[in-house]
């Protein structure tokens, strides 16, 4: 015989009373609201293999599209500087040059794909770009031996762009510059040297240059920016774990990183000093280029060697490097 307690019977029928029953409705409503405002967050659901990760699972965000929602570019077409007609002189272009061979990737392009699998100077290289971050960055493609090509995961790290590669299905950060997940967690990127500038600049120092065209084998209208005015809010779409106020989330740095030791140029800073600046980072001598017209940056060292770095929004440079060095004018 079962014996049942008068004061569990007596608690029993107070939780199963309709009184009862909207009071605990009302409070698991009030606790997932408030796990909602305290930013809690599920792990994506994914396609990819996230056993081995070296990134906390709670900071991969799914962006919304999907894995290939935005379809990255993996047999690009090219155009003629002169029959380039869609670009005007002020859009914004990422720009890679090798020996006598240039190409520039217009960034309303860039909007809609974000990746472009190419090949320049004979290597097989990566032209990435993230719109929330405003990073473009490009890289050689070879890994372990072997040339790799990428596509975008949908998923987002520090509100930066995840890619993957189609050979193995790693996840690799863009700002990161490495894998943080699947069978070459680890494994780095090389950079190669890209400029960000624009249009109008890049075709006079190259004017040989061959476009990205617009070809691209996707219905896009690449007439309409999906992130206008964006660079001007301060609000982001997308949390990161680290940020800082000194600037406008969104104001352009020039960030670069020296044997471990990183630094960023607020371009509000460097419109406060003459162009070039010579400054000292981690015991060496770099050169910072900054010209006002384009707005960009780049960086070089003593003998006049291009030092990589990266343009990019502050908030997306700090949220990586949070122990920054950050170079104020006099």
């Amino acid at each position: 015989m079962t014996f049942t307690s008068p004061l569990h019977t007596t608690w029993w029928h107070r939780l199963t009373s309709p009184q009862w029953r909207w009071v605990l409705l009302l409070t698991g409503g009030a606790v997932l609201i408030l796990a909602a405002w305290l930013g809690f967050r599920k792990i994506p659901t994914t396609t990819f293999d996230l056993t081995r990760h070296s990134v906390p699972l709670d900071q991969l965000i799914d962006g919304g599209p999907g894995k290939d929602g935005i379809p990255a570019i993996l047999t690009p077409t090219f155009t003629s500087a002169t029959d380039a007609t869609f670009l005007r002189d002020e859009d914004r272009v990422l720009g890679l040059a090798v020996g006598t061979e240039a190409k520039a990737y217009p960034v309303r392009i860039l909007n809609w794909h974000e990746i472009v699998n190419d090949t320049i100077g004979g290597k097989a290289v990566v032209v990435t770009y993230c719109p929330l971050c405003g990073t473009g960055m490009a890289f050689a493609t070879e890994v372990q031996g072997r040339t790799h090509t990428f596509g975008v995961s949908g998923l987002l790290y520090q509100s930066d762009l995840l890619m993957y590669d189609h050979q193995t299905e790693s996840l690799w950060s863009q700002i990161g510059m490495h894998a943080v997940s699947g069978p070459l967690m680890g494994e780095r990127l090389t950079p190669i040297l890209l400029e960000h500038t624009i249009w109008k600049e890049w075709r006079a120092a190259y004017p040989s240059t061959v476009v990205l065209s617009t070809s691209t084998g996707s219905f896009r209208d690449y007439d309409r920016d999906p992130y206008a005015g964006y660079d001007n809010s301060s609000k982001l779409f997308f949390d990161t774990t680290h940020i800082d106020s000194r600037y406008h989330p969104k104001e352009w740095v020039v960030g670069l990183e020296i044997d471990g030791v990183t630094k960023a140029y607020p371009f509000r800073e460097l419109k406060q000093v003459p162009s070039p600046l010579v400054d000292r980072v981690n015991g060496r001598r770099v050169t910072v280029r900054f010209n006002v017209q384009s707005r960009s940056a780049s960086v070089v060292g003593e003998n006049g060697t291009p030092v990589p770095s990266v343009m990019a929004f502050w908030f997306a440079w700090y949220a990586f490097h949070p122990d920054t060095q950050v170079f104020t004018a006099p």
